[in-house]
C-alpha cells in the first residue's frame, strides 16, 4: 500500500472516530442539553448507563374476587350423590304448569316431541337393542343430571332464567312422565339423588391409558 493511500485511510478513520465522539457527547449521558438526532430527525438514545424500573414482586392483573362473586358461577353438581344441588323443591303438578308455559313450544305437549326436539318420554330399555330412544328416563344414570341440564340450558331462548323451584318442578314432571316417580311426588335436593334411574348400570368406566394417565415427574421415558 502506498504512503498516500495509507495517509488517506488514516485520515478517514480519524474523522469517523471524531464523528462518533461528537454524537456521544450530544446524547443525554454526554453532557449535552438535548439528545442527538439522526439525519432523518429520529432521536438517538444513549448507550450509557440508565435507570431501570424495578419489576413488581408479583403481577398486578385484575383484582381480588370474593366467594360471593364466584357463587353465581359455581353451579356444578356431582350427579351420583347430588352434591351441589341447591335448596328448594318442586312438585309434579307445579312442573306441568311450568312446562306448559316455558317448554312445550319446543318439546311438544306432554314432552312427546315438538317442532324443535323429539320425545323426552319412554325408551326405557331400548339401549339393549335398536333403535335406541334417547330420553332422560332411558339414558341418564342419575336423576340430578336432569336438574343440572335444565338449569344450565333451558329454556333455549333464555337459559338459566328459571328459578330453582321451577327447575325442580319441571324435573319432577319429566320424571313422572317416564314413570319414575308418582304423579303426586315432590322432589328436592335430598330426594332427587335417591331416585333409581333405569340406566344407572348401563355405563362402564373408561380405563383406557389415553383416558387416564399418571403424570411422570422424574425418570420419565
Amino acid at each position: 500500500m502506498s504512503s498516500a493511500r495509507l495517509r488517506a485511510g488514516l485520515a478517514t478513520g480519524i474523522a469517523l472516530a471524531s464523528s462518533l465522539m461528537v454524537l456521544s457527547c450530544a446524547t443525554p449521558g454526554g453532557g449535552s442539553s438535548a439528545p442527538a438526532k439522526s439525519s432523518t430527525g429520529i432521536w438517538m438514545g444513549s448507550a450509557g448507563p440508565h435507570a431501570v424500573q424495578p419489576l413488581p414482586h408479583k403481577p398486578r392483573f385484575g383484582k381480588p374476587i370474593s366467594e360471593a362473586d364466584v357463587a353465581p358461577w359455581n353451579i356444578d353438581i356431582r350427579t351420583p350423590d347430588g352434591q351441589g344441588l341447591p335448596a328448594g323443591s318442586g312438585s309434579v303438578s307445579q312442573g306441568q304448569q311450568v312446562y306448559a308455559a316455558k317448554c312445550a313450544a319446543c318439546h311438544g305437549a306432554d314432552a312427546k316431541g315438538g317442532p324443535v326436539y323429539g320425545t323426552m318420554v319412554g325408551g326405557i330399555g331400548s339401549f339393549k337393542g335398536a333403535p335406541r330412544v334417547l330420553t332422560p328416563g332411558s339414558m341418564y344414570p342419575y336423576a340430578p343430571i336432569l336438574f343440572d341440564y335444565i338449569r344450565r340450558s333451558m329454556p333455549m331462548d333464555s337459559p338459566q332464567s328459571m328459578t330453582t323451584n321451577e327447575v325442580y318442578a319441571v324435573s319432577a314432571y319429566l320424571l313422572s312422565l317416564n314413570g319414575l316417580i308418582p304423579a303426586d311426588a315432590t322432589v328436592d335436593q335430598n330426594s332427587m339423588p335417591r331416585i333409581k334411574m333405569p340406566n344407572r348400570d348401563g355405563f362402564i368406566i373408561d380405563d383406557r391409558p389415553d383416558a387416564k394417565a399418571v403424570r411422570c415427574m422424574s425418570n420419565c421415558k
